[in-house]
């Protein structure tokens, strides 16, 4: 259609703008005025006379309809089987502490229990840990420090101690004339716990068989405790670190040896305590002066 005559242009132009509007259809034959449509009641509608029902008939049950082939509802899903941790130990703590022992046991190198530990299920931790932190430093060292967990960037690395505290602890090893060359570093839990928690009694109950071995296989003559959970779990006293720290408690091996186990304060409490590292430093002078004395 073409129009043409008076108002044309005004007409096109109108156009124009309600295209532009987004007004580009039209839903009746003709318009209606909707401000005056506000005012008058809704229009009543009639149920059509088919439609209608005076009251509810009760016909039965319904048939039951078959489904079409090919339309089959889908089976439910079967609730999924609890999760153990492999098939070498059992999710119960207990039962993994005991399969850890045994494993354990049998390792008759470091580079075994590593191994071992790289395949070891019956931690949780070792599925929210990116890696194993196993050990640094001399497993032939005559000396062994032992922390408590590792932290992001041993985590992140796959070494023990390597963030700031790690970094205190070569100043605090450099002393006395020692460096990671001649000492050996672990953990007495080889995998970070998630937001560096503190490992719970069950984690450290699991993976304490392991550094045990990792003690024995190692052999050193003289066993670094840095911290409460560590000196704890190694001698098993109950005292406090400050209380433990700066003594010498009997460690002994699978063969019935006996071995000093030193308790000392940890880096990264050093770190937030700085006025407690002359406490470390008495500790470190008497640690020299055991390594001197022991031929």
């Amino acid at each position: 259609m073409t129009f043409t005559g008076p108002g044309h242009d005004d007409l096109i132009a109108l156009l124009d703008f309600h295209v532009e509007s987004g007004v580009d259809i039209a839903l009746d034959e003709a318009p209606h005025d909707r401000f005056a449509e506000v005012d008058a009641p809704p229009p009543i509608r009639e149920t059509p006379i088919a439609l209608r029902r005076e009251a509810p008939v009760d016909d039965g049950p319904a048939p039951r309809r078959e489904p079409l082939r090919g339309h089959e509802p889908p089976p439910e899903p079967k609730p999924a089987a609890p999760r153990t941790f492999g098939g070498s130990a059992s999710a119960k703590p207990e039962e993994a502490a005991v399969d850890a022992r045994a494993k354990a046991a049998v390792t008759g190198s470091l580079e075994e229990l590593e191994a071992l530990l790289r395949d070891f299920e019956g931690c949780g931790l070792r599925f929210t840990a990116k890696n194993l932190v196993f050990a640094d430093g001399n497993p032939a060292a005559r000396v062994m420090f032992v922390g408590e967990a590792p932290g992001a960037d041993e985590d992140r690395i796959g070494k023990p101690f390597m963030g700031r505290s790690g970094q205190l602890l070569d100043r605090m090893m450099a002393a006395i004339g020692l460096d990671r060359s001649s000492a050996y570093i672990a953990n007495i839990v080889p995998w970070r716990p998630p937001g560096n928690r503190n490992p719970t009694p069950q984690e450290v109950a699991i993976c304490r068989p392991f550094v045990e071995r990792q003690i024995a296989l190692a052999d050193p003559e003289i066993l670094v405790c840095l911290g409460a959970p560590s000196t704890q779990t190694l001698t098993g006293t109950k005292d406090g670190i400050l209380k433990a720290r700066g003594r010498f408690y009997p460690y002994r091996l699978p063969d019935g040896r006996e071995i000093r186990a030193l308790a000392t304060l940890h880096p990264a409490y050093l770190l937030r305590q700085p006025v407690q590292k002359r406490l470390a430093w008495r500790d470190f002078r008497a640690l020299k002066a055991a390594l001197d004395g022991v031929k």
